[in-house]
């Protein structure tokens, strides 16, 4: 991702950012431990001298005692680690504790941007970093089947809301677990406020903790953009272009909402043709049913995505309603 030299330096400042908290975090946990265990500054003492009598040998050539080093140190290194356990901290407790452990909070893994510094700016570029906020409420783990009724319905063939909702999780569990094996698309469709973001959000903080690339855009935002590309073909704009058909996941959010044209037909159909021919994964979600779909975007589009998406239905009553009478 093209970024300029401000935006570079304000992704690094927050990686410091990140290795000052993470430093002042272990210092408080090491305060906070050897008040509670006074052996175990001993111990971390004893672990020092150790590893430098051992890179002492090492520097004189001498390795007949080296084995008999790595022995101290491992069982010092238990020793350290039930003390741990037995006061109930993890035996990782006194590890510097890195956001992202591939990187260690440098945004750099030998040499090469980390993903954790791709998604930054993607963060910073498509002020996408409110998206994360979101996704801290919702998730698979707040996720609940408890509005969808079960009901069965003769308009969706018999399937309740409730069975149409099960069925698409499993779809977007089965789309994550596969997503670095088998290339897939989802296209969740049903009338408004029945989860369809909620399930978009679902699948992308999933991908986001697994370490991809994830954009977020309504249909509108899209569209605004791939205009700012098409009419003023400026450096940045045909960067930002690139990003959306190369990160890992792109999610298009409440596709038909938009004030749909000539324009945003035709530049939907290639935005998704080039993700197709990339092989990087799309989501998106509408309120259109199929006919809809067909009538605003042409058969073009509805044939690319009815070919290269797994179709998810959801049904039943608002849940945005039913959670505001619930507060009432």
């Amino acid at each position: 991702m093209s970024l300029t030299n401000t935006q570079y330096d304000t992704i690094m400042r927050q990686y410091e950012a990140i290795r000052i908290r993470n430093r002042h975090l272990l210092e408080q946990r090491k305060a906070e431990v050897y008040e509670r265990l006074p052996q175990l500054p001993e111990i971390d003492a004893s672990i020092c001298g150790t590893s430098l009598a051992h890179a002492r040998r090492l520097l004189e050539g001498d390795d007949s005692a080296l084995p008999a080093l790595h022995e101290q140190l491992a069982a010092l290194t238990a020793q350290k680690a039930s003390l741990l356990s037995g006061a109930g901290y993890p035996a990782d407790y006194l590890d510097m504790p890195y956001q992202c452990p591939d990187c260690q909070d440098t945004g750099y893994c030998n040499g090469v941007k980390c993903h954790c510094f791709r998604q930054a700016a993607i963060d910073l570029v498509y002020t996408q970093s409110n998206i994360r906020n979101i996704l801290e409420q919702e998730n698979f783990s707040t996720f609940s089947f408890a509005y969808y009724s079960k009901d069965a319905l003769p308009e969706n063939g018999g399937v309740s809301a409730f069975d149409a909702a099960h069925a698409a999780v499993k779809a977007c569990r089965s789309f994550i677990q596969d997503f670095d094996s088998a290339f897939g698309n989802l296209f969740l469709y049903g009338s408004t406020g029945v989860g369809k973001t909620f399930l978009s959000n679902c699948v992308a903080r999933e991908l986001l903790d697994s370490g991809h690339s994830v954009i977020y855009f309504t249909a509108a935002q899209l569209f605004q953009l791939l205009e700012a590309v098409s009419f003023h073909r400026d450096e940045a704009d045909s960067s930002s272009c690139q990003n959306l058909f190369d990160c890992d996941l792109l999610i298009i959010d409440d596709l038909g909402t938009e004030f749909a044209t000539s324009f945003t037909t035709s530049q939907l159909f290639l935005c998704l043709n080039e993700r197709l021919l990339r092989r990087k994964s799309t989501i998106i979600s509408t309120n259109l049913n199929i006919s809809q779909l067909v009538e605003l975007y042409s058969e073009r589009t509805f044939s690319r995505i009815t070919s290269s998406y797994t179709m998810v239905k959801l049904v039943g009553a608002d849940i945005r309603i039913l959670k505001k009478m619930q507060r009432l």
